[in-house]
Formats: structure tokens, sequence, C-alpha cells
């Protein structure tokens, strides 16, 4: 494992990151957090392209808790067919939107806790409606982060949750509102799995990845 950047080398990173791209946004389509919410669970071993091609046409039809429980499982679920794991995901956007309705007058609740005790939205999905919606710094930990968060020494940890940590702990405050979507997207399009596209990469000179692919 690399060793964890310093405090001056990680400031040039996302300082580099927000003079490309000062705004980055997530690539899931929604309508309002309602749509985050059941876009970001739908999205867990699917790609956000898969996800936005089946939700497109559901959520004109069900951008509401009550609207989605109104369409119910078989609508919900046809819906969502061409998505990983469909049935079992329809299912829990069905208790979900029950939840809603019955528990919080069908308004999304914006604390990690009440988040998370919604079916199917575990830590990470929370922490990126907590940050997307609400602006929290709250950093949702995938593959692409994990990887690049490793790779770089940007965000060193054995798992995602030390990932995480890592990243509230090293990564300055100014950046923290983007820093998940700017790791995400830099995971997902230049350090990517396979084949890293270092010689394309604006933070080759930073990054303490050894197999540079120049």
């Amino acid at each position: 494992m690399v060793k964890q950047l310093d405090y001056h080398t990680i400031r040039e990173i996302f300082t580099r990151f927000h003079t490309a791209e000062p705004e980055p946004e997530g690539e899931l389509e929604h309508v309002n957090v309602y749509t985050l919410v059941v876009a970001v669970a739908l999205s867990a071993q699917a790609t956000d392209v898969g996800v936005n091609k089946a939700t497109r046409e559901l959520f004109k039809i069900a951008d509401t808790p009550q609207k989605m429980l109104d369409l119910g499982l078989d609508g919900v679920t046809e819906h969502i067919k061409t998505i990983g794991l469909f049935r079992q995901k329809a299912k829990n956007v069905i208790k979900m939107s029950q939840i809603l309705v019955d528990d919080f007058g069908g308004v999304v609740p914006n604390s990690r806790a009440a988040l998370q005790s919604l079916p199917g939205v575990g830590r990470k999905t929370a922490n990126v409606v907590l940050n997307m919606w609400w602006h929290q710094p709250a950093q949702a930990v995938d593959t692409h982060i994990f990887r690049f968060g490793n790779r770089s020494g940007v965000a060193v940890g054995k798992d995602v949750d030390a990932v995480e940590r890592a990243i509230e702990d090293h990564i300055p405050a100014d950046f923290q509102q983007h820093a998940h979507h700017w790791m995400i997207l830099h995971g997902r399009y230049t350090c990517v799995a396979r084949k890293p596209k270092c010689a394309a990469c604006l933070i080759r000179d930073l990054c303490l990845f050894e197999d540079k692919n120049l």
C-alpha cells in the first residue's frame, strides 16, 4: 500500500481538479431529492448510464413516494428490469416509499441515520444524497474513489470506511464539498482499473502510483 500524501501535495491535487472543473456534478439523473434517493439506491452494482436509461421514464410518472406506491411493485419492476438485481431493488423502492409516506409525511429526511433507516439505503447512498442535495461534505466511497484514493496516496485505507475517514482527515476543508465528485469522475474516466490513462492525467507528477501507464 502506498503512503498517505502530505497536506501540501493533496492541496495541489485538488487545486488542479478545481481549476479543470470548478463545479463537478454527479451523473445520475433526478428531478428532486426523492428521485435522487431512488436513483442512488438503484445504482448499487449498476452503472449510472444504465440507471438513467431505466429511470428516465419512471420519474416522469412517479416522482414522489405516493406516486411510486400508486404505480405499484409490478409497475416499478417493469421500469427497472434492465438494472441488475431489479426485483429486490423494486421491492426496496416500494418499501422505502411506504415508510416515507407513513413515517416522514412523504418528505425525504436529511440526517444520515434517518436516511439509512430506509430500505436499500446504506451509508454510501446516504452520503451521496447528503452531499448532492444538502451540500454537506459527506464522502461516499465507491470502487472508483477507493481505487484512486489508494493508488494516488490521496486517501489511503484498507476498506471503504478507512478511506472515508482518510478523505475527511486529509483533504482540505475548502475542497471537501466537491471532493467526492472530483475523485469519482477521475476514477471513472482517467484512473481506470485496468489501464489507467496516466499520460493524460493532470496529477501524474504528484500521484504515488508506481506502475504508471505512460
